[in-house]
């Protein structure tokens, strides 16, 4: 870990937030001599403080770390292939366990209600579809994923779903 790095990453978030060090601090409930070791790289946050530091500056612990790189590996980088395949999976589950089968039909009904959608239908049009696919990967990119937005113009047909993502990468600094 690059200890000038991160404190930099935290520095310029900080600032970013208009919040000065004792404002950090008094929301961590530590001293702000702690932000100030932070920030100039002498030492690093305790691991107990890592999740509301991360929530406070409105990045996450994995990009905090990583000095505001993102993480590459399974975690950093999405896949629409991969999203694709988690969405035939669902379907996969009706065909496999019974459409009427109380795992499926619970976990149907989860997600229409959380979302307020109808999961199934928005899947069997391939418009809709792509917008189930766009949002698994914006919600991937605020929770501090990346993905190739190359992949995504050449695959989606939608131009307005992949404008939609490219500003939410803009956005979070990807």
């Amino acid at each position: 870990m690059d200890n000038l790095k991160i404190g930099n990453y935290i520095q310029n978030l900080r600032k970013k937030a208009g919040l000065t060090q004792k404002d950090l601090a008094d929301k961590l409930n530590i001293s702000f001599q702690a932000v100030s070791k932070w920030e100039t790289g002498e030492s690093l946050p305790d691991t107990g403080i890592l999740l509301d530091l991360a929530d406070i500056l409105g990045t996450s612990v994995d990009k905090l770390l990583c000095g505001g790189a993102v993480v590459a590996g399974e975690r950093g980088l999405m896949k629409l292939e991969d999203v694709k395949t988690g969405f035939a999976h669902l379907e996969d589950i009706g065909r496999l366990f019974g459409a009427n089968c109380t795992f499926f039909t619970g976990m149907i009904e989860g997600i229409n209600e959380k979302m307020n959608i109808d999961i199934l239908g928005y899947l069997k049009e391939p418009r809709t579809r792509e917008v189930m696919y766009a949002e698994v990967l914006i919600q991937g990119i605020l929770e501090g994923r990346t993905v190739d937005i190359d992949e995504i113009e050449a695959e989606f047909t939608n131009k307005k779903m992949v404008e939609t993502i490219r500003k939410y990468l803009m956005k979070t600094g990807e």
